[in-house]
């Protein structure tokens, strides 16, 4: 396996289908702005690479996989919000509410948001009795990863103690429900995704999440140490942002040298969960991708 080259196709499916999303002006030239800024597309990459290891194809997931992109788009509208972050770069560009106003930035996040369910239960396919069950099951799987449960409940709590020192297990619970709840549901898609044409062992989707909780956590700590040792250009956004807004991060807590051996330790247990799952297709390239997210520079 080139791990290389099977990453960059994934990526370009992703890039290629999020591109035929929202062509028109107005507010959708503000969401396709966002939208298409670039990225990693880890989580749609995470959504088709799932339904391949549970024995489906990366196709049969794609849309899954954009919808879970589309929702991470508009929390990343919101978060560079003035009332949130207020960060003026993002991927190395202005961030939306810079280039297209508060107003239409903030609406332009909540038209994603409703998209990506759109996309997920009118994504097309040769399911089983028409599909509504598997799609209906993204969906609500992706709902819970959105909401009080997950992504806004880690915001919430994590604006709620702005300036505010956090302990290590409080931060972490916040960045479990912050970054880890859209990891864990594109992770959890792309197993619901192969479930449509064919049958799935149930400890498939109990090993994408497990994978999923300790690669959002290596993924959260590695972020925290790039904005102390980062360079912005490659980061893509202010480095030192989160010092700025007296935040409290693992870096603050633990320091580099311990924060670089806890993502370690959760890279660790993200491949171990992998072979608790009983996979029609390889995990291989699950277990490199997640060797590759812990010494990322971006």
């Amino acid at each position: 396996m080139d791990f290389t080259k099977e990453m960059e196709t994934a990526r370009r499916m992703a890039e290629e289908r999020l591109q035929q999303f929202f062509p028109g002006e107005g507010l959708e030239k503000a969401m396709r702005y966002s939208l298409l800024a670039g990225g990693k597309r880890v989580r749609p990459i995470l959504a088709m690479k799932f339904c391949q290891a549970a024995g489906g194809t990366m196709e049969e997931a794609l849309d899954f996989g954009c919808a879970v992109e589309m929702l991470h788009t508009y929390s990343l509208i919101h978060d560079d919000l003035p009332c949130m972050d207020n960060d003026s770069l993002r991927r190395g560009k202005p961030t939306c509410h810079i280039a297209f106003g508060e107003c239409t930035a903030t609406l332009a996040g909540d038209a994603l948001q409703a998209a990506a369910f759109q996309t997920v239960l009118s994504a097309r396919g040769e399911w089983r009795h028409g599909g509504q069950m598997y799609r209906a099951l993204a969906a609500e799987i992706l709902a819970e990863a959105a909401g009080f449960q997950g992504m806004c409940g880690g915001q919430y709590w994590d604006t709620l103690g702005d300036g505010q020192l956090h302990t290590e297990e409080e931060l972490t619970a916040i960045n479990d429900k912050k970054t880890g709840a859209l990891l864990r549901a594109a992770c959890m898609m792309g197993v619901a995704a192969s479930m449509g044409r064919r049958a799935v062992e149930e400890n498939c989707m109990d090993a994408a999440r497990e994978y999923a909780a300790n690669l959002g956590l290596a993924f959260q700590i590695r972020d925290d140490m790039l904005d102390v040792m980062g360079d912005t250009g490659a980061f893509g956004k202010p480095v030192g942002s989160d010092a700025a807004n007296g935040k409290t991060t693992y870096v603050t807590l633990l320091g580099l040298e311990a924060c670089g051996a806890r993502v370690l330790d959760y890279t660790e247990k993200a491949k171990a969960a992998l072979k608790t799952g009983s996979w029609a297709g390889s995990a291989e390239f699950l277990e490199e991708l997640a060797d590759s997210m812990a010494v990322r520079t971006f």
